[in-house]
């Protein structure tokens, strides 16, 4: 049976890891449907389960935060994300349960104040970057992405690019109008970008969305200029005259000189709702540009009004996804590939199949349950792809065809197909019904050096400026660096003699090598690649623990008592850190310089009484700092957040729009404190 709490943490870690991986990397693993999935269950969990809702969930926040480079956007208002919906595909079940489901939440709301048919819009879910536009007295003066939907980064400078987005709205009413919608490639101009690329020698853009994410937060505008995104129009923020529905706002939009999406429809009922939600998924594969849903919004701005907000999106609008598109393709042949754990994956090598705008000619296979008691693979069969969310691609099942059965399955090999060890194969504590299939050459093996080598200097965790793919590859194989102390030993000369280096970009690598010295604690324990420890759980080590020496020491008993840490992650820490290779690599990374710089705890002594061991809540919007500020000066004062208000809450944080957590503060008694009070009790001037 599933440990609740352990389940909760996990679904969290994993869901904030994408997260960051989708909104500020532009680097999705999964897509969007199994984001969908993981998110849904993470919901049902905290609906269950209230009193253990974490505080970093994200199903308390939009998105993800801004990145360092660009300047800070702030929306006025902010801009939430959307509840989301699924054509549901189990048998027995409604396919649009979850449209229905939304009305009935709707109407249990408004009770009897509810109409006797809501008008909707539909809108296609354009799948591009989502933005907002400001504009004075009809004139274009900056825009931002979404970011975590409170702050997120100005990028007017690429705005001012885009071929048609209006400088200026002719019509528009006097005063600040801020416009939202999405930045995306048409598909037929992303094929011709891609193609001038090749033939000017350089590489190809994987996908649209990621590639307009991409381009959009580069600070340098000839990426922009030469590529050809499109702004669609689709909401407001602020708006000095707002029509009474939703509908009059995009012809205004349009009127104005906005690009407004072709395919919306006003539709009057539930039913209406599906036949155009229907009809928009059945112009997908034709559609000139990536969608991955439709959007359905109440018409009636009053009784949006009236249905208000729950924490991260409105009562009122629900983003329906629909299931991935599919096409067939033939399996030419199953690549191996050995991860930096030792972890052997099949890849499927595929017949060209264009799939959302991209050709795909490889797919994950994830493991050899998948591929063989799940799929079944033969050699050369025709297998039915997908490629949702402009991710990874799958391969969903094979084909039945004649002489299928008289070919052979595909197997995984007997040995490591880079270094020639013996696999092993190890019970999968996450699976019961699938093995681990490794190898076991740890630095041995010339995959798993390159695999750590590129963890290691990734941006979650040392962050080391150009520490690509192909510079490690030629360090591993010239023999200049196998393992990431030895980075730090590395010299000018035979770094510039490497291929597409040079003496500048060698400097600038050794330059940033050198500054990864200074890295927190919880980015060192990241980079380490502890087996079942993420971003999240390796922040929750640093601060438990506070140095690297006294995580050393820890028992597994003491590994336990951290919130989110259960026994399978406690016992893979501790066998991590009692691994005589782990600890001789630490004790040369330490010899070369690498501080894990020890973090500061609260000592209860030092700090407020009125604070250490509290129990803060926040809700609604603060008016000078994120929740993740208002957080970090909690913890940093000793205090504790947690996600929901229960009798054992000490403290309320309420700023603008706050919701249902305010209510039960006022209902059990909780002191309630705006941010001045919060920031007073924290520095003890209160």
């Amino acid at each position: 049976m599933t440990d609740t709490p352990v389940r909760m943490r996990e679904l969290v870690d994993e869901l904030n890891r994408h997260n960051r991986l989708y909104h500020e990397l532009n680097a999705p693993e999964i897509s969007d449907w199994e984001y969908d999935a993981l998110f849904r269950e993470l919901e049902e969990l905290e609906a269950t389960h209230p009193a253990l809702v974490l505080p970093d969930s994200p199903t308390r926040r939009v998105g993800g935060g801004a990145i360092d480079e660009l300047p800070t956007f702030v929306h006025e208002i902010p801009m939430l994300s959307l509840q989301n919906g699924l054509r549901r595909t189990e048998p027995g079940v409604e396919p649009f349960l979850d449209l229905h489901e939304f009305e009935k939440r709707m109407r249990r709301v408004l009770g009897e104040d509810a109409p006797a048919r809501f008008t909707y819009v539909v809108e296609p879910k354009l799948d591009g970057l989502a933005m907002e536009l400001v504009y004075d007295d009809g004139r274009f003066v900056k825009g931002g992405t979404r970011g975590d939907g409170v702050t997120g980064e100005e990028v007017t400078h690429n705005l001012l690019h885009i071929a048609n987005l209006p400088r200026r709205l002719e019509g528009a009413p006097a005063g600040r109008l801020t416009v939202r919608g999405e930045v995306l490639f048409e598909l037929s101009g992303f094929e011709r970008m891609n193609a001038d690329r090749e033939a000017a020698g350089e590489r190809r853009f994987e996908n649209p969305r990621n590639s307009a994410a991409g381009i959009m937060r580069s600070l340098e505008t000839k990426l922009v200029a030469k590529a050809p995104l499109q702004f669609y129009a689709h909401s407001a923020g602020l708006h000095p005259a707002p029509p009474p529905t939703h509908s009059a706002l995009l012809a205004e939009f349009e009127r104005w000189g906005l690009a407004v999406n072709p395919l919306n429809r006003v539709c009057d009922g539930l039913d209406a709702v599906i036949a155009a939600v229907s009809a928009i998924e059945a112009e997908r594969p034709t559609l000139p540009y990536e969608i991955d849903g439709a959007v359905v919004k109440v018409d009636s701005v009053r009784i949006q009004d009236a249905l208000g907000f729950v924490t991260r999106s409105p009562r009122w609008a629900l983003a329906f996804k629909y299931p991935p598109a599919q096409v067939s393709t033939r399996l030419e042949g199953v690549l191996f590939s050995v991860g930096r754990t030792g972890a052997v994956t099949p890849v499927a090598q595929l017949e060209g199949a264009r799939v959302g705008g991209v050709t795909v000619r490889n797919a994950s296979l994830h493991n050899e349950h998948q591929m063989r008691r799940v799929l079944g693979l033969r050699h050369g069969d025709r297998v039915v792809i997908q490629r949702a969310g402009d991710v990874i691609p799958e391969v969903v099942q094979a084909v039945e065809e004649p002489g299928r059965a008289e070919r052979p399955f595909w197997e995984y090999p007997a040995t490591c197909p880079d270094c020639g060890t013996h696999l092993v194969r190890e019970p999968n504590p996450k699976s019961p019904d699938n093995v681990l299939i490794r190898c076991p050459n740890g630095l041995g093996c010339p995959s798993q050096v390159r695999g750590a080598m590129r963890h290691y200097g990734a941006r979650l965790c040392m962050d080391i400026e150009g520490l690509g793919e192909k510079i490690v590859d030629q360090l591993v194989a010239g023999g200049l660096a196998r393992r990431p102390s030895e980075l730090y030993r590395l010299t000018l000369e035979p770094l510039a003699a490497l291929e597409r280096m040079g003496e500048l970009s060698a400097k600038n690598l050794l330059d940033g090598i050198a500054a990864s010295k200074g890295r927190p604690l919880d980015r060192c324990i990241l980079a380490l690649g502890v087996p079942q420890v993420g971003e999240s759980t390796a922040r929750d080590l640093a601060r438990h623990f506070g140095s690297l020496d006294a995580l050393l020491a820890a028992s597994e008993e003491d590994l336990s008592r951290i919130s989110g840490v259960g026994p399978v992650v406690a016992a893979s820490v501790h066998s991590f850190f009692h691994e005589p290779a782990n600890l001789e690599e630490i004790e040369a990374l330490r010899a070369v310089g690498v501080e894990f710089r020890a973090v500061a705890r609260p000592a209860a002594a030092a700090a407020n009484p009125r604070v250490v061991g509290k129990s803060f809540v926040l809700t609604g919007t603060l008016p000078t700092m994120s929740r993740d500020e208002a957080k970090r000066r909690i913890e940093a004062a000793g205090g504790k957040v947690a996600g929901s208000v229960s009798k054992k809450t000490d403290y309320v944080v309420a700023g603008a729009e706050a919701g249902s957590k305010l209510d039960k503060a006022q209902e059990l008694g909780v002191p309630v404190l705006d941010e001045g009070g919060m920031t007073a009790l924290l520095e003890g001037s209160e």
